[in-house]
């Protein structure tokens, strides 16, 4: 395999994603990464669960999944939203090719003991897909669904958590999450807020404690620290410009930053 890099896209964001992100990615490819690409979907979700009146739910920033909500999950995330996804990338001059963490049993699950519906924890990510894709020269574009070991359930995973587990079964040297604000965020006596350039494990669990992390950066945060230990070298957690994207990919300082402890300097 060669350099991997999985980037995360959020649902939030997929909107705004200009089309200058998608070129950043043939750029990418040109010069010799190989890059996978996981998606959320949320407001576009809610948009189809307001459509048929029901009430979306979370928890600590995740979303309750029942029967129902899964069907539209599945509907929105695997249909609408990864075929846009492919669609935009091929204008760009990018081969992409679009399936779910169900195919090929990529990201097998188990019903999380959470109260939380039908999400899983992912218990084992098989790689043998995205890697065919990424050696025939396409960029693998990954809905995140689970299925059980079996085949008998589909579960909803969170696409952070996903994209950490994909990016830690490929060994990818970066995962980029990229999402509607310029990275962690602290607040200052001021009332401003400053970015946080760099952080490791140790701060994100004061930040979370202190309150400073909140909502749906607590899955980002904790999505990070599991794919660093699992031996991904760097995660950075950014907006979707060109400029970011190149920015991280030729190690500029962009974002947030997270690594483990023994590689902040100074620290």
């Amino acid at each position: 395999m060669g350099s991997v890099i999985v980037i995360k896209c959020g649902g939030s964001t997929m909107d705004q994603l200009p089309d200058s992100f998608f070129q950043a990615i043939a750029t990418l490819q040109a010069n010799g990464k190989q890059v996978v690409i996981v998606h959320g979907g949320g407001p576009a979700i809610n948009a189809m669960l307001d459509r048929l009146q029901i009430v979306p739910q979370f928890a600590d920033g995740l979303r309750v999944t029942c029967e129902d909500t899964l069907g539209v999950v599945e509907q929105v995330l695997c249909g609408s939203i990864n075929k846009a996804l492919v669609r935009r990338l091929t204008q760009a001059g990018v081969k992409a090719w679009g399936v779910s963490g169900i195919d090929g049993q990529t990201l097998i699950a188990e019903k999380t003991g959470k109260p939380l519906g039908w999400v899983g924890e992912i218990k084992q990510v098989q790689t043998a897909i995205p890697q065919m894709m990424l050696a025939g020269g396409y960029v693998p574009v990954i809905a995140p669904l689970s299925v059980s070991t079996d085949g008998s359930h589909t579960y909803n995973i969170n696409a952070d958590v996903a994209a950490g587990a994909i990016a830690a079964g490929l060994q990818a040297e970066k995962l980029i999450m990229v999402t509607d604000v310029p990275g962690i965020l602290k607040p200052q006596p001021d009332g401003g807020k400053t970015l946080v350039t760099q952080t490791d494990p140790q701060e994100i669990d004061d930040m979370i404690a202190d309150e400073i992390i909140t909502g749906g950066m607590i899955p980002k945060v904790r999505a990070a620290l599991d794919a660093l230990g699992q031996g991904v070298e760097q995660v950075v957690i950014c907006r979707g410009t060109a400029g970011d994207l190149l920015g991280v990919c030729t190690g500029q300082t962009v974002g947030t930053t997270v690594r483990t402890n023994s590689t902040i300097k100074g620290r």
